[in-house]
């Protein structure tokens, strides 16, 4: 079933974004998840129908913790900039191939790289899409924001399609497929539930790494939880590692001679 947007009015925008990801425009509906826009917020929120008080899944560069490591950031700090090879003045080109919510992304954006955000799912990219025109609306991100994240609606497994079509520069290909679950782990919140519920695992992750590897000029990078394995079973060149997740690098020939 399609995860319909949820209004009680309709607007020229929300019929772009029905349009624009081939989600359904109504007024209620009985689908399991379910994107509501807030006339109050202007926003899109994605919702789970069975997950009673939750306040929805948004894209929002804008919140409280994410201006906070904005205002913070450095190419030091942030070892999602190491593993992507930023040093320096150097800021290579990225394809995050899969956006998500757009949280790493943003953090690359914000260091100075030029990010295209491949994005999958329709409603993802639709609150990618929401996200994305709120953040060029606010004088802190408006200067850089369209210069430096732009979207496609896409599935990345047609990732060289992809690049050869739109004329993409790639330095670098981030991969954030869906983290493969642990038995052990505590419940995530209601809200993430939603996403990761919508989603689903991402079940043909392995395809990707041989895709990325032929458009990446210098490197693919895959974000994967400590103890989750390499991604296609393929050892990378080395990894950037943090308490809960790491970084796997994988360096192309021209990297590597460098």
């Amino acid at each position: 079933m399609q995860t319909p947007i949820i209004s009680a009015t309709t607007t020229p925008y929300l019929e772009q974004v029905a349009a624009e990801f081939q989600l359904p425009l109504l007024t209620e509906s009985d689908a399991p998840y379910q994107l509501h826009w807030s006339q109050e917020k202007d926003t899109l929120a994605l919702v789970q129908t069975d997950l009673p008080k939750q306040t929805g899944v948004k894209v929002d560069f804008l919140d409280a913790a994410v201006n906070y490591r904005r205002a913070n950031i450095s190419v030091k700090n942030e070892l999602i900039a190491r593993a992507c090879g930023l040093k320096g003045q150097q800021r290579p080109s990225i394809i995050d191939a899969t956006a998500g919510l757009g949280r790493d992304a943003f953090i690359l954006a914000a260091l100075g790289c030029k990010v295209t955000l491949i994005e999958r799912t329709p409603a993802v990219a639709a609150l990618l899409f929401d996200g994305l025109r709120r953040a060029r609306l606010h004088p802190d991100l408006s200067d850089w924001i369209s210069q430096r994240m732009q979207l496609i609606y896409a599935n990345a497994l047609q990732l060289s399609e992809i690049k050869q079509k739109r004329q993409l520069k790639a330095d670098v290909v981030y991969l954030d497929p869906m983290f493969p679950h642990k038995k052990k782990s505590a419940a995530v919140k209601k809200e993430m539930k939603s996403f990761q519920g919508l989603v689903g695992a991402d079940a043909d992750a392995d395809l990707l790494l041989p895709q990325a590897k032929s458009c990446a000029s210098k490197r693919v990078v895959v974000k994967r939880p400590g103890y989750a394995n390499f991604i296609n079973d393929e050892t990378p060149d080395f990894s950037v590692k943090s308490k809960k997740h790491r970084f796997d690098v994988y360096l192309t020939m021209t990297e590597q001679e460098n």
